[in-house]
C-alpha cells in the first residue's frame, strides 16, 4: 500500500520565521557576550533606564518568568550595573535602579543591538528593507498579534512596547 504524501502548497512560513529569528538571536547573543551581557540583561537595563519600573514590570516586558528575572537581576547586581531598591510609589514593590556603570554598558549594548539589526537589514536590497519591515509590522499588529490558546501552546515571544 502506498501512503499519500500531502503536497506542500506554499512556502514554509514557520520555518522561515523560526530560522531567521534563531539566527538573529544567536548573533545577538554572541555580540552582547563580547561585553559580558545577555539579551535579557540588556533588556532589563534599557527598560529600567526609561522610567522607574518594578521587577514584575520588567519581567513582563522581557517575557521572563520570576526565576529568570531574579537570576538576571542578580547578575546585573553582581556586575555593579543595577540595584534593587524600594519603589518610590509602592513600598511593597522593588524597582531596578541602574547604576552609572550600568547606564554606560547599556549605551554600549544598545549600539551593539542596533548594529546587529542594521547588519541583518543591510543584507536586503534597500528597496526591500522598508517593505519587509512594513510587512512584519503589519503581521505583528494584525493577524499574528495574539497567540492562539490551546493544548501545548508555544511559548510566547516578548511583546513590543
Amino acid at each position: 500500500m502506498t501512503a499519500l504524501k500531502p503536497q506542500n502548497s506554499g512556502p514554509d512560513l514557520s520555518f522561515l520565521l523560526d530560522h531567521t529569528g534563531h539566527v538573529l538571536r544567536t548573533r545577538m547573543a554572541a555580540a552582547l557576550g563580547e561585553i559580558g551581557l545577555t539579551a535579557r540583561m540588556h533588556c532589563v537595563l534599557v527598560h529600567a533606564l526609561e522610567e522607574e519600573r518594578t521587577q514584575v514590570q520588567l519581567a513582563e516586558i522581557g517575557d521572563m518568568d520570576k526565576t529568570t528575572m531574579v537570576v538576571t537581576v542578580d547578575a546585573l547586581e553582581k556586575a555593579g550595573y543595577a540595584e534593587r531598591r524600594p519603589s518610590g510609589t509602592d513600598r511593597r514593590a522593588r524597582v531596578i535602579k541602574v547604576t552609572e556603570a550600568g547606564a554606560a554598558i547599556a549605551a554600549k549594548s544598545q549600539a551593539i543591538v542596533d548594529r546587529v539589526h542594521r547588519e541583518a537589514l543591510e543584507s536586503l536590497p534597500a528597496d526591500e528593507r522598508e517593505m519587509f519591515l512594513r510587512a512584519l509590522n503589519r503581521l505583528v499588529a494584525g493577524h499574528l498579534r495574539t497567540p492562539a490558546e490551546g493544548p501545548g501552546t508555544a511559548r510566547r515571544p516578548r511583546e513590543r512596547n
